[in-house]
């Protein structure tokens, strides 16, 4: 199974910029997409039947043109969760879930901090999110949870951490939740197989960041510890430019 993850940063602006066409050569089994910005009415779902995508699901946000999630299937999935049953982390469309057989796969879109009321409402929805994913992975032990995480994990998946420790998305106690995320029950997929540094996900607009490579690594593939035996790669996809984020990809053996 090969599933692909993406903040868009926008579908319909991501469509016009050759999205499907990408699609289609990276050939994804799942793909799960975030801050999609479109409702259900808005969001073109038939232009992804060229790329194989025959079955898809969109959460968008009760605001209107603001975050959201979606996530395509190659297979009709068994069961679909919209949302955590949590009621403000669900008025933002923020977790899309598909339960197939063998695997479940989740599209999470963590909130940034870009102000301190925002920050204040980020830090919550990591301890609730990590309570219902540890309560999830219970009944659910073959679990992928993939999408814009809004944290740089270490020193190395940022590119200035020195002068960035104090910006959210890298602060000390966003680091820390990660951490303890990871060592709750996941494998950060990508480090399991590349430890190298200057790997990143995401770019400012600003400065010309992208082609100087002064990035960040916000985006991850993350699975629970029952499915590191079936870990076949995972690599982040630089090459794809419809959004400031760019796609990352793990896929499993069957």
């Amino acid at each position: 199974m090969k599933i692909i993850s993406y903040n868009v940063n926008g579908v319909r602006a991501a469509l016009k910029k050759g999205l499907v066409d990408w699609i289609k050569s990276a050939d994804p089994d799942v793909l799960c997409l975030q801050e999609i910005k479109a409702n259900p009415d808005q969001f073109n779902e038939a232009v992804f039947e060229e790329a194989g995508l025959m079955h898809r699901y969109c959460y968008p946000a009760l605001k209107k043109g603001y975050s959201g999630t979606a996530i395509l299937c190659k297979q009709k999935p068994g069961h679909i969760e919209f949302g955590t049953g949590v009621d403000y982390m669900d008025a933002e469309g923020r977790n899309l879930r598909v339960d197939f057989d063998e695997v479940s796969v989740m599209s999470m879109y963590l909130p940034s901090g870009t102000s301190d009321a925002r920050l204040q409402f980020k830090f919550e929805y990591m301890d609730d999110f990590k309570a219902y994913a540890n309560e999830l992975k219970q009944d659910i032990p073959n679990l992928v949870i993939c999408g814009d995480y809004n944290i740089c994990h270490q020193a190395k998946d940022i590119h200035d951490p020195v002068r960035l420790k104090n910006v959210s998305g890298f602060l000390p106690r966003e680091r820390e939740w990660l951490s303890n995320f990871i060592h709750s029950g996941f494998i950060d997929s990508f480090r399991y197989f590349d430890d190298r540094d200057e790997q990143y996900s995401w770019w400012s607009y600003r400065g010309n960041s992208r082609a100087r490579n002064k990035g960040w690594r916000l985006d991850y593939a993350m699975v629970t510890n029952a499915l590191e035996d079936r870990l076949k790669r995972a690599v982040i996809l630089q090459e794809a430019k419809h959004s400031d984020h760019c796609p990352v990809l793990v896929e499993l053996t069957q």
